[in-house]
């Protein structure tokens, strides 16, 4: 469901050809959830039997031509309503990311209901990091003890970035939340 929706996302802004879907999800979101050929391809044969994108391959030049995939009207359809969906498969990691990468499709309840439950799973992820590692803290060696602590932190930060965007949502949701905000360096994100 995760690459389904990152498609239909995609696909929502323009028609694309494979290629250039790869490295539209690559870029939109991230190598670490990259996404290989072999897993596009079928996906996008079950989107286009499902009705909800169509092929058409007239698209390049010369000897070669390109499979061009677009939006049906299902299609669309189909993506916003899971734009809208808020339960706990949207806060799991890899889902999260994803939702969150077309959250300017999602309606604010939803966004909201999809981050408070996103904080919510951490908090509950982070006190169970904290126990085991009070439990756990002098039978592990410095690396280990180094390694849990950095996961920790890890969470704690989410959690706060999190808190940002809960408070803009509930003010509205308009503007440039400080957490996306870029700063004065060209290409970085605080």
């Amino acid at each position: 469901m995760v690459l389904e929706f990152a498609i239909l996302g995609l696909l929502h802004e323009s028609p694309l050809h494979g290629y250039e879907l790869k490295k539209r999800l690559d870029a939109v979101l991230g190598r670490m959830r990259a996404f290989s050929y072999g897993s596009l391809y079928p996906c996008l044969t079950k989107l286009e039997q499902a009705g909800y994108i169509s092929r058409d391959a007239s698209g390049g030049t010369g000897r070669r031509s390109k499979v061009v995939y677009e939006l049906t009207a299902d299609g669309k359809e189909h993506f916003q309503a899971l734009a809208n969906e808020a339960g706990p498969s949207q806060w799991e990691d890899e889902a999260f990311g994803v939702h969150f990468a077309f959250f300017s499709h999602t309606d604010a309840e939803t966004r909201l209901r999809i981050l408070e439950g996103r904080r919510s799973r951490l908090e509950e992820q982070r006190e169970g990091l904290r126990a085991r590692l009070t439990r756990a803290r002098e039978a592990l060696d410095a690396y280990t003890l180094a390694l849990q602590n950095h996961g920790l932190e890890s969470v704690d930060r989410e959690v706060r970035w999190l808190n940002e965007l809960i408070a803009v949502e509930r003010t509205g949701g308009l503007g440039n939340p400080p957490a996306l905000r870029t700063s004065s360096t060209p290409n970085t994100v605080r």
